[in-house]
């Protein structure tokens, strides 16, 4: 479906979102496709994995961080608002959905893909527990982030076979409402002051 080197078609779409000198997470990076992709658009890019040989293949890549943690036994290690961006691609852990998104800053962004319902047909992933459920990132992001694009669909392969079924999203976290201070707004709109 996709070789380790090239980054998916989703991630590459709004890359544009991503600002360089933006902090970035690449949960499960694997061979860090997508971490690489974004370090070479200047994003500061912490990728992490539990796999060390994977990690591994980021010999030359200095400027990101590597991380060798097991985020399914020891949960989330990562505090609130950590992250401008946090990039998630064919990965699902539910228990650490709500504290990922906590981990990213006020206008920041989530990017995420992975295997939903349906995906059983096609092999790997097949457990329902790595699959999402019909509009569960939305679910995931409703009231605190926006919604910038999403999709629920069939991947298809050579000569227009399906040979997924993934669920993605793009979404920017809402920031905090300014609190405008009131003498500075009386004074711009001419009021004497108090």
């Amino acid at each position: 479906m996709h070789d380790d080197q090239t980054p998916s078609p989703w991630m590459v779409r709004h890359a544009q979102l991503v600002t360089p000198g933006s902090s970035l997470l690449d949960v499960a990076c694997g061979r860090g496709r997508h971490a690489k992709f974004f370090a070479r658009h200047g994003a500061l890019v912490t990728a992490v994995d539990i796999n060390e040989a994977a990690l591994a293949s980021f010999f030359g890549f200095n400027d990101i961080v590597q991380e060798r943690r097991d985020l399914e036994k020891y949960g989330w290690p990562y505090a609130p608002e950590s992250f401008d961006c946090i990039v998630v691609c064919n990965y699902l852990w539910r228990p650490n959905a709500m504290s990922m998104l906590a981990s990213i800053k006020p206008g920041g962004l989530l990017l995420y893909e992975t295997f939903m319902d349906g995906n059983e047909r096609f092999g790997s992933p097949s457990r329902q527990e790595h699959l999402l459920r019909a509009n569960e990132l939305l679910q995931w992001v409703e009231g605190s982030f926006d919604t910038l694009a999403t999709e629920q669909n069939y991947e298809f392969g050579r000569g227009g076979v399906p040979v997924a079924k993934k669920q993605k999203i793009a979404a920017r976290k809402h920031a905090p409402m300014a609190v405008v201070d009131a003498a500075t707004d009386r004074a711009e709109n001419g009021s004497p002051a108090a």
